[in-house]
């Protein structure tokens, strides 16, 4: 439906914890998690592919990224099957952690699978950090005193310590069990070094 580098031209790389090489770890993440569940791997590519789209013009607009690339994508796959682009539409649009709609085909549950594992594990910590550090918050801050920042443990508060909760597919809760692990690991000994304990 789409190739790597035809979805690549419409990627600019400004934001490090949403670039390229994102796209392409979900991507190689959704083909692992869509072979194991049975799911339409075309549409599982393409969504995978197109699915932050537009990411930083959405953001700079105030609005929903995961709607704008759903919107993009429709427009970039214009010409093809329409009900077959529509399930990649409903794919991308169903990708966001923190707002509806909750992802209900077998397809968009393993983008949305797929995107999320990215945001955990040692390569979530690492997207965590390169994102706080773009928008200037300090590297450390305790959970329960934000002092108005939104550090990289802020964020593992609030939503990376709740993503393997959260996912849809038996081969992504799976994938999730040690990422989840590691990244707690780092946050406890990160604490504690913070606190000059080690």
């Amino acid at each position: 439906m789409i190739t790597i580098a035809e979805a690549q031209k419409y990627y600019d790389d400004t934001d490090s914890a949403h670039d390229f090489a994102h796209v392409r770890r979900v991507l190689t993440l959704a083909e692992r998690i869509g072979r194991a569940e049975g799911a339409d791997m075309e549409i599982v590519r393409a969504a995978a592919l197109l699915h932050d789209v537009g990411r930083a013009q959405a953001v700079a607009a105030g609005r929903d990224h995961a709607a704008f690339a759903a919107e993009r994508t429709r427009e970039i796959l214009a010409g093809r099957p329409a009900e077959r682009v529509e399930a990649v539409v409903e794919a991308v649009a169903a990708h966001r952690f923190r707002t509806e709609p909750a992802p209900a085909t077998l397809e968009a549950q393993v983008v949305f699978d797929a995107d999320k594992l990215d945001s955990i594990g040692a390569v979530g910590v690492a997207r965590a950090f390169a994102y706080s550090g773009a928008r200037g918050e300090p590297l450390w801050a305790p959970a329960d005193e934000p002092n108005g920042s939104h550090t990289p443990r802020h964020e593992f508060a609030v939503k990376l310590s709740r993503v393997k909760e959260r996912l849809y597919t038996a081969t992504g809760r799976a994938l999730a069990e040690e990422r989840h692990a590691f990244m707690v690991a780092f946050f406890e000994r990160m604490a504690a070094e913070v606190r000059g304990e080690v």
